[in-house]
């Protein structure tokens, strides 16, 4: 219960910190390209999707697979828990995809044009992996799930290091930041998350769990989670929660005022022909 509370207050905080973030782009709006302001109000909202999601998801938190929560609410089941976490992570990679798009017109940006395609796909298969571990409580997918989550990390910090390399201003900081975050990221995922879940996949196979099939799944996900609150219960996901719910809530709203962009802007005619980009004239400095 104090790790709640921890985590109650953590939301109160990010809902804080979106409000700033809000009031300083309103702020700035006199000084800044109206069409940069918009993608920028863009990011906003995305990030109000993933604010609100991840508050929830902390005041009434659940572990899908084994169906436990720490409230006995109307609201505590995991089909809800799992639809508001599908949006909010969906919200989160629009995100990530607007902010490599806009910064792909930049010197040394064409990986980040292909990672901008990239980012929702990845994120929308892994949905379908996560959906598929819950149904079935099959740990195995979300070791699939989590392995495309660091592929898409893989791919972001590939972008961002080569748009770091061509860039002469403030925005070097900002990538070489990115890329810190990133593969901090990926590390975790590949010594701590994925392991964490092959080993319990490993665990019930030793023990002849019987998976679940798509319809008992879903039937057990409209009922109510079983109340836990014993540390033993949680004390595994409690690192991942913890992060997910603070740190990556903290990266999707600093992201509305990433200093990203190139010289120029991209616009519906920059692709003609066979493809090869036109620059529009530099408007601003693009998200800078």
């Amino acid at each position: 219960m104090i790790w709640w509370s921890g985590l109650c207050a953590a939301a109160a905080i990010n809902i804080a910190a979106w409000v700033l973030a809000a009031w300083q782009l309103k702020r700035l709006k006199a000084g800044t390209p109206a069409d940069i302001h918009a993608v920028r109000v863009r990011l906003l909202w995305l990030a109000a999707i993933y604010v609100l999601g991840c508050g929830f998801r902390s005041v009434f938190p659940m572990l899908d697979v084994p169906r436990i929560c720490l409230h006995d609410t109307w609201i505590s089941r995991i089909i809800i828990g799992r639809s508001v976490a599908t949006l909010a992570e969906l919200s989160f990679a629009a995100q990530l995809a607007l902010l490599l798009r806009v910064a792909s017109v930049a010197p040394g940006g064409g990986i980040a044009a292909v990672a901008s395609r990239l980012v929702v796909p990845f994120v929308l298969l892994a949905e379908l992996f996560c959906w598929t571990a819950v149904l079935r409580e099959n740990y195995l997918m979300h070791a699939f799930e989590n392995s495309l989550w660091t592929l898409m990390a893989v791919l972001a910090s590939a972008a961002f290091l080569a748009l770091r390399l061509r860039a002469v201003d403030q925005r070097r900081g900002f990538f070489g930041l990115a890329i810190a975050c990133a593969t901090g990221y990926v590390a975790y995922m590949v010594f701590v998350d994925v392991p964490m879940y092959v080993s319990r996949w490993h665990t019930d196979l030793a023990t002849h769990h019987q998976y679940l099939s798509l319809s008992a799944g879903f039937a057990e996900i409209l009922q109510r989670c079983t109340v836990m609150r014993e540390w033993s219960a949680w004390r595994h996901d409690v690192p991942w929660l913890s992060l997910y719910f603070t740190v990556a809530v903290w990266i999707s709203i600093a992201l509305v005022h990433a200093p990203l962009g190139g010289a120029s802007r991209v616009t519906n005619s920059d692709v003609r022909g066979n493809g090869k980009r036109r620059t529009a004239p530099a408007r601003g400095a693009g998200l800078g």
